[in-house]
């Protein structure tokens, strides 16, 4: 592990960006994920539903990684044992069946909302929406097929509002949820349950 690990403390959040090369890619937030673990760290696990973690006693270090086209995003933040962390990127490309795809997968005040855009503004708040959904799916564990229309969200300008969580993921007032400023080609959001903390962007080279 070359990479040198910043501290990282319960307030903060860590968001390492780097290239995505396949298992290359996976293989290098595996070593900075041990970087952050300590070297007695076990092999990162899967969940049922594909979530990456470490057993326990490693659990309270919760971290996720996505990634879309040649771009990836790691996030990793420290918590109580069990930490619900997730993030999601997506590249920004035409999506001309934003509409029907929120009709399907979103909840119907989201929709409305959408509907109410047109153009670029639709496009740009469809993967807000998209991004926020998954990021919160992925740091529960549940994914997509926990269902996307079960975490909805307000626009507000060019953020986000958690409104209502159902089931497991509820309420929404625990959750935070950030849309990440990286690039006009690329959309992002990070999500966790609990308390506001700083998040702080690196750059990592493979």
């Amino acid at each position: 592990m070359t990479q040198a690990i910043p501290e990282l403390t319960e307030h903060e959040i860590h968001i390492w960006r780097s290239t995505w090369s396949g298992g290359a890619g996976e293989a290098a937030f595996a070593r900075l994920i041990g970087g952050y673990a300590g070297t007695d760290a076990p092999a990162i696990a899967r969940g049922e539903h594909g979530k990456p973690f470490l057993p326990a006693p490693f659990d309270s270090l919760g971290f996720n990684w996505s990634h879309s086209g040649d771009i990836a995003l790691l996030a990793v933040g420290r918590g109580a044992p069990g930490f619900q962390l997730g993030i999601d990127v997506e590249t920004v490309r035409p999506r001309p069946r934003a509409l029907e795809l929120s009709r399907r997968f979103f909840a119907p005040d989201e929709t409305d909302a959408l509907a109410a855009r047109e153009g670029d503004e639709r496009l740009g708040a469809f993967i807000r929406l998209w991004t926020a959904k998954e990021a919160v799916l992925k740091a529960h564990g549940g994914g997509l097929s926990y269902g996307l229309h079960r975490a909805s969200f307000r626009l507000d300008g060019d953020g986000i509002i958690p409104f209502a969580f159902e089931g497991e993921i509820a309420p929404a007032s625990r959750w935070q949820v950030h849309p990440l400023a990286l690039g006009a080609d690329v959309m992002s959001a990070v999500a966790w349950r609990g308390e506001p903390r700083r998040i702080r962007v690196f750059t990592f080279a493979l």
